[in-house]
């Protein structure tokens, strides 16, 4: 009978193994196992620490409802979601607006709009803003009727998703018309922390990280024959524009926010002007899917309530508030 050693006990999970049928699979699989016991023989895993791992990812699958993704959470944060984000978007055909990470806080239900329509139900006393500009193909040429889905923060920093499933706020779908464009209004978003309240939260603050993402604005754009641009608008002068918790922020999708600009098709607000291009569509865009998903797409049938969650704890929100005044 064979003895499992540190050193053999890899080639034999392979070796029983072999036999899937699912070439990707099997690629993948193999290449799992390989790095998975190269990681615990490089940091000599004791069982303490295997079963502490254990008890994570369980607390991490239990947290995930119809509402919440604890596992994308927990991607985004340790820059996974941000690696195969960057892959994927290498693969483009051709030069086109730069992808961002969709996030845990997409919903297919979402609210239709006519071009200009406010989405922000409440402005809770934040500032109204004014996003527009075109959509175009990769050669500059406008793309009549693209699908733009946005969805962001209120203006107290937090998404509708995370106080119930039944709250629909700070999202819309636009069309845009027969020149490529598209007129948004909205409330300027904030930088917020990630949900600091579940397994992933207590992570980063057990490493001591500020737990932020700067303040941004999400886009999903689709045209008939052109790849689907999942992407983001990061406000400039946001603090953590350098060092976003989920690393989604890129410097070609920084945006300004200008008091006066007489190009903007609606007057008096502070507008974000920022074109989009897109790139045309390959077979292989269609088998690739996105990095990310609607929570309650995933957990679909769970039986599971929503209530409200992501709350930072007090003692970061009371540092929060003594650098900047009004948080």
């Amino acid at each position: 009978m064979r003895e499992y050693t540190p050193e053999n006990i890899t080639d034999a999970v392979l070796e029983q193994m072999s036999t899937t049928p699912d070439p990707r699979m099997k690629e993948i699989m193999e290449a799992a196992v390989k790095h998975l016991h190269a990681f615990a023989r490089d940091v000599k895993l004791t069982p303490a620490e295997w079963i502490k791992g254990i008890e994570f990812m369980t607390k991490v699958g239990q947290m995930c409802s119809p509402a919440r993704q604890e596992f994308i959470l927990l991607s985004d944060t340790v820059g996974l979601s941000a690696l195969v984000n960057i892959m994927h978007d290498k693969t483009k055909m051709e030069e086109a607006t730069g992808a961002s990470l969709l996030g845990p806080f997409f919903r297919e239900n979402t609210p239709v709009f006519a071009s200009g329509g406010q989405i922000a139900r409440d402005l809770k006393g934040g500032e109204e803003i004014l996003m527009y500009g075109r959509v175009t193909n990769a050669k500059g040429e406008p793309l009549a009727n693209a699908l733009v889905t946005v969805w962001q923060t209120a203006a107290d920093g937090r998404y509708d998703i995370q106080n119930s499933l039944e709250e629909i706020d700070c999202r819309g779908i636009f069309r845009t018309d027969a020149n490529g464009n598209y007129s948004i209004r909205t409330v300027r978003p904030l930088g917020y922390f990630i949900p600091l309240d579940g397994p992933v939260g207590q992570m980063v603050m057990a490493q001591k990280r500020h737990g932020k993402r700067p303040a941004h604005i999400h886009f999903l754009i689709s045209a008939v024959g052109h790849r689907e641009l999942v992407t983001a608008l990061y406000l400039s002068g946001d603090e953590h524009l350098e060092d976003d918790v989920v690393f989604g922020a890129s410097g070609d999708l920084v945006a300004e926010v200008k008091a006066n600009d007489p190009n903007a098709p609606m007057k008096g607000l502070p507008t974000i002007h920022f074109d989009f291009s897109l790139a045309r569509e390959t077979e292989a865009d269609r088998k690739a899917g996105r990095v990310g998903a609607d929570p309650g797409a995933i957990t679909a049938g769970d039986g599971k309530t929503s209530a409200p969650y992501g709350a930072p704890p007090p003692e970061m929100l009371a540092a929060e508030a003594s650098k900047k005044p009004g948080f």
